[in-house]
């Protein structure tokens, strides 16, 4: 499992560094779940909490429910730990830099491909409209990561997966987009999901095979899907 590899890691590299921080591992929706690990971090004796969300980039329906499920976890004790949350990282150097390195190694193994796309997880568009700041931290993402690539940032450009439903939501789409570009003649292109820090469903099926049927159906000659940071010992 990439994220209690990814957790496991962390707790590996603070001991590494003479820091006495247990780590858990909580799951949204599943297990192990919030309340249960908040209760073990407390019978270890943690009185100061920090909240990590997997969630780069911030959405009321992602960071912020997630915030919202250990405060009503915690409303309901009579002695709560001192609480701190990280809501985002869009820009943080390390994490560019770890996305960074991915598509290097990548490039290195296969060399480049004719355009890089940032695929992140879609949102409605009316979300956006009464306030969510998740659009302006994907574009932070991707604007950080292109300066990064340097000449090379040139090929990269943004989409949105995962759309259900008739409302319109983030544009452009992830399928849609591999599909113009099929049809355009791009023969390959490269597929990065940096909103999600762990492989799933969305990116293995979604992404990994639907989105790659797609793009060669219309044509497209190469479809790459790099994976995601998992539990790469540098972004650990």
């Amino acid at each position: 499992m990439h994220g209690q590899d990814l957790a496991e890691g962390v707790a590996q590299t603070l001991r590494d560094q003479g820091l006495d921080a247990p780590v858990e591992l909580a799951m949204r929706y599943g297990q192990p779940a919030i309340a249960g690990r908040l209760d073990a971090l407390m019978a270890a004796g943690c009185g100061r909490i920090l909240v990590a969300p997997l969630y780069p980039q911030y959405a009321a329906s992602t960071t912020a429910t997630a915030v919202d499920a250990v405060n009503a976890h915690l409303a309901h004790l009579r002695h709560q730990p001192t609480l701190r949350v990280l809501d985002r990282f869009p820009q943080d150097s390390a994490y560019i830099e770890a996305l960074h390195q991915s598509i290097r190694t990548h490039w290195e193994q296969v060399g480049p491909a004719d355009r890089l796309l940032l695929s992140f997880h879609g949102l409605p568009q009316s979300c956006v409209q009464r306030g969510d700041p998740y659009f302006r931290d994907c574009m932070r993402t991707a604007a950080a990561l292109r300066t990064r690539l340097g000449a090379d940032g040139q090929r990269l450009y943004v989409s949105f997966q995962s759309r259900f439903g008739a409302a319109p939501w983030l544009q452009p789409y992830t399928q849609a987009t591999l599909e113009a570009w099929g049809r355009e003649g791009v023969a390959r292109v490269d597929v990065l999901c940096p909103g999600f820090l762990a492989d799933c469903l969305e990116t293995l099926e979604e992404i990994n095979l639907g989105c790659r049927r797609a793009f060669l159906a219309a044509g497209g000659r190469e479809f790459h899907y790099i994976p995601c940071l998992n539990a790469d010992p540098g972004w650990v």
